[in-house]
């Protein structure tokens, strides 16, 4: 029975590394977006939703209330592949600051994230963030204790009212400078709200030694506070789709993302707004 026990942790430890790498276009590092986004394709360069504002920080200070969030991500069904996060944004005059922390994996191997960010805006139209990003993994058994710093940018720049681009690089830090290898990214897209009810988006994305992947997304209001989203990612083929509302309290949000080999993974949102 201990063998088998060894054999099945063993097991799920090899799955949970190969489905972080192939669930973020080969950079199990960055954090896991919100239900709200993973429903639309993970397009969230542009979109001024809270957990977008983690994705690119140029986003925060377009957050005009305290505000606090939770999500859970339940990677293919898995337990032992969720990731928990909790964020917090607090509004500064012109400028926003950000908290965030992740926690993915179980107790043989898991990852936690902690982020610290600032936005602001630099113009009418121009604004720019940056977080700072400390990565701890562990492991059962030998394996070392891995511990990392690095930062991510982030710039949006609205050509319209309802028009937005936005550039989002992480870890620009050279892997010379470190011990570990840490991969890097670099993401560019544009978003529009085609009217008051409806927002689309389309992004790239490069990864250290990966191919490029395209995503593109959608957001419609069907009625008042009620969205419907859906999406598609060039990366496994993956199409997502979602839930979204709003009550007096806190807005709800649920995504399901497909995977052509490993199945669907699903995720779910609470973000309280605190006037």
């Amino acid at each position: 029975m201990k063998q088998l026990s060894s054999l099945l942790k063993i097991s799920v430890s090899i799955l949970l590394i190969f489905s972080s790498l192939t669930a973020s276009g080969g950079d199990p590092y960055r954090l896991s977006p919100g239900a709200a986004e993973a429903g639309r394709g993970n397009v969230c360069l542009t979109s001024n939703t809270f957990w977008s504002s983690f994705q690119n920080q140029a986003i925060l200070p377009g957050i005009n209330s305290l505000t606090f969030g939770l999500s859970y991500e339940n990677r293919f069904g898995i337990s032992e592949l969720g990731t928990r996060s909790a964020g917090l944004i607090l509004p500064v005059g012109k400028a926003a600051l950000s908290a965030v922390y992740s926690h993915f994996g179980y107790s043989d191997f898991k990852r936690d994230l902690t982020g610290l960010g600032c936005g602001m805006m630099l113009s009418r139209k121009l604004s720019a963030g940056i977080q700072l990003d400390y990565f701890s993994e562990r492991a059962s058994g030998e394996y070392k204790h891995y511990q990392t710093l690095t930062c991510e940018v982030g710039l949006l720049y609205k050509l319209s009212e309802n028009t937005g681009v936005g550039i989002h690089l992480f870890n620009p830090v050279p892997n010379s400078l470190r011990k570990t290898f840490l991969p890097a990214s670099i993401s560019t897209g544009v978003g529009t709200y085609l009217n008051k009810s409806i927002f689309a988006g389309l992004e790239a994305e490069m990864n250290t030694d990966s191919k490029l992947i395209l995503r593109s997304g959608f957001e419609y209001e069907a009625v008042k506070k009620l969205w419907l989203r859906g999406g598609f990612c060039t990366e496994y083929n993956s199409f997502s789709f979602g839930l979204g509302y709003l009550t007096k309290l806190v807005q709800i949000d649920i995504g399901f993302v497909t995977h052509e080999k490993l199945g669907i993974t699903s995720s779910a949102s609470l973000i309280f707004k605190i006037n």
